[in-house]
């Protein structure tokens, strides 16, 4: 190697390998340290200002309704997979949509909305796989789906499966019902846009479609496949 590029060179790779041991520790630690917040999040409060309603709860006190819903919605595949659901990226390119939905899964979204940023790059891009396979090797499924479900967005500043249905439905995490359950996940895709709370027609529509996918799956006994 010329000796002008030893230099770079060496710079880069120990900054990859600093940034590496530094994302591993951090994942790592987070399988067991729940976090009291989200990348998402921040940048939300930052942005309006406001402090957004969440409160964690464990998996256990979140109802196996929404556990299934969240995954007949979003990644059916989720027990199965690796991270990356191959398939269903494929065909969401083929669909040729400015916008597809379906290609990514819960721990890419987990991912995003844990360390990441709302944005298209490819440097966000990059960092989400990156991040999707720390946490597939470091975190057993249940754990992601927990993670997940405390800080996924369910309206305008209303994060996490507690607040959800404290705000919406007057209820706990562990007390939602399977209807309910399928209104909270019909919105995951818009949730500024759709509301659970005050449903359209098309949140009706889409929620009994997902309570049917569940059914389908094999209702709160398909959770024992994580």
């Amino acid at each position: 190697m010329p000796r002008f590029l030893r230099t770079p060179f060496k710079f880069v790779l120990w900054f990859c390998v600093a940034f590496a041991t530094a994302t591993v520790l951090l994942v790592l630690t987070l399988r067991w340290v729940d976090p009291p917040s989200s990348a998402v999040i921040q940048f939300w409060q930052q942005h309006s200002g406001r402090k957004a309603q969440q409160q964690w709860r464990p998996l256990e006190k979140i109802s196996p309704n929404l556990q299934m819903a969240v995954i007949a919605a979003e990644d059916q595949k989720f027990p199965l997979h690796y991270g990356f659901d191959f398939a269903a990226l494929k065909n969401a390119i083929n669909e040729n949509r400015k916008r597809t939905r379906g290609a990514s899964t819960i721990t890419q979204q987990t991912a995003k909305n844990l360390f990441l940023w709302n944005g298209r790059s490819y440097l966000r891009k990059g960092l989400e796989a990156w991040f999707t396979l720390l946490m597939e090797l470091l975190w057993p499924k249940e754990r992601i789906l927990e993670v997940y479900l405390n800080i996924a967005e369910f309206g305008e500043g209303i994060y996490g499966a507690e607040a959800a249905a404290r705000s919406f439905f007057g209820t706990s995490a562990q007390n939602i019902s399977h209807w309910q359950a399928g209104l909270m996940a019909a919105v995951l895709p818009s949730p500024k846009r759709m509301s659970a709370k005050a449903p359209s027609r098309y949140v009706r529509s889409r929620a009994s479609t997902i309570d049917r996918q569940v059914r389908k799956l094999g209702g709160a006994g398909y959770l024992k496949n994580l």
